[in-house]
């Protein structure tokens, strides 16, 4: 089959959608099948298919659309500043794959709300439709307003434009993916996505890859004589480290036998930092930056933790499964579907503190414990998170949505 995975995403990227991309892409290939990566440009404004080396600039298509879609011709376009962002950057998607010509598709993979309602709009009609929902975009909205503590962020322009995305993007493939059924759930009873519209099933891990990499090693070393709690993650509102920063200065007080590295970047670094060192804790706690030898550091750590506000089904909780940690998390999402509580490590209600420390000291205190969890996490994680058991699945699913067709 000739597969187009696309994304409203940068890619390549760190973060997001990218590593599950370039697994999928990697393994249908090795089954015999053609794969093509569409996606935004991380520099240039551009859309692009990264491996063949074709863009399309958007200074070309821009133009265009801001002369037909003006402010007299679409008012509704112009109420908020996301909503014309959006829009615009939907039509570009669409123009731009249509420039590159989609009639060569046999499937066409998305991995947003946002380019599944583009390609849903101007693909041939033979062509299969799948969408991958990796996240909520107006669930993120609202946290972030419920954060900030703004009562009435559902009058606003933006999440109306937001529930409209969720609902009609998710809704316009022939099948759409989801691989937590907390995921499914929120689309369905928030976002009126019909049930049967869903086929649930987790992701998967390339262990040969993750090895590989780890087998490389880093430069990093864990001090002697402290235990190691490591915290990958992209340093955002919506990752929860703010609640961490808290919840580590708690575990000073009670013991000094560790440190925390946090691997990461984002727009809440210098404040992060900053909050560290407010309440004593700069020391204790090491800030790596954007990391290349995540598997390495894992193997140095001793407890995973991840605080998170809003995450569906998070590569890091998989790569420190497969590692042997325990891992610290909340029940943000589908975190509880991944992390068993007591079993394969210990699970708190997001921004609970306290319960956060005390699972931290609680792990720290009790080796056997903490190793039994661990070993619990390697052995649960390395069969569950089978790279050949999501492929099997997505082809599939492919070929249910090639039957539609």
């Amino acid at each position: 089959m000739n597969i187009l995975l696309a994304t409203y995403w940068a890619i390549p990227y760190l973060g997001g959608v990218w590593p599950f991309m370039q697994q999928l892409k990697y393994g249908l290939e090795q089954l015999g099948h053609t794969v093509d990566l569409f996606g935004n440009g991380t520099g240039n404004p551009k859309y692009h298919i990264v491996n063949q080396g074709r863009e399309l600039g958007k200074e070309f298509v821009l133009p265009i659309l801001e002369e037909r879609l003006n402010e007299k011709a679409a008012p509704l376009l112009h109420a908020d500043y996301w909503i014309r962002f959006f829009e615009m950057e939907r039509y570009c998607l669409e123009l731009s794959a249509s420039y590159f010509g989609l009639g060569h598709y046999d499937i066409i993979h998305t991995q947003d709300v946002i380019s599944t309602l583009a390609m849903s709009r101007v693909k041939k009609k033979h062509t299969a439709l799948v969408a991958n929902i990796h996240g909520s975009l107006a669930r993120e909205l609202m946290l972030m307003q419920e954060l900030n503590q703004d009562s009435n962020f559902q009058a606003l322009p933006a999440w109306k434009y937001y529930w409209a995305l969720e609902h009609y993007g998710a809704g316009a493939a022939d099948v759409t993916i989801t691989s937590t059924h907390w995921l499914k759930n929120i689309l369905v009873q928030d976002f009126a996505v019909p049930e049967q519209q869903f086929s649930t099933f987790q992701y998967g891990l390339d262990a040969d890859k993750f090895w590989s990499v780890c087998s490389k090693g880093t430069d990093v070393t864990a001090p002697y004589g402290k235990k190691v709690i490591i915290c990958p993650a992209r340093l955002a509102q919506i990752k929860g480290l703010h609640f961490l920063i808290p919840a580590l200065q708690l575990l000073k007080q009670r013991r000094s036998d560790w440190v925390c590295w946090i691997a990461g970047d984002g727009e809440k670094k210098e404040e992060l930092m900053q909050q560290a060192f407010a309440v004593g804790i700069g020391e204790d706690v090491m800030f790596l930056g954007q990391r290349e030898d995540v598997p390495a550091l894992l193997q140095q750590a001793d407890i995973f933790v991840h605080p998170s506000v809003q995450d569906n089904m998070p590569f890091s909780v998989m790569e420190a499964q497969i590692s042997g940690l325990p891992a610290v998390v909340s029940n943000a999402g589908g975190l509880p579907e991944m992390v068993q509580h007591e079993v394969t490590g210990l699970v708190s209600n997001v921004g609970d503190i306290d319960t956060l420390a005390s699972h931290l000291e609680f792990l720290l205190a009790h080796d056997e414990v903490r190793a039994n969890m661990g070993a619990a996490a390697r052995a649960w994680g390395t069969e569950h998170w089978s790279i050949d058991q999501m492929i099997e699945r997505y082809l599939h699913v492919y070929q249910r949505a090639a039957a539609m067709h």
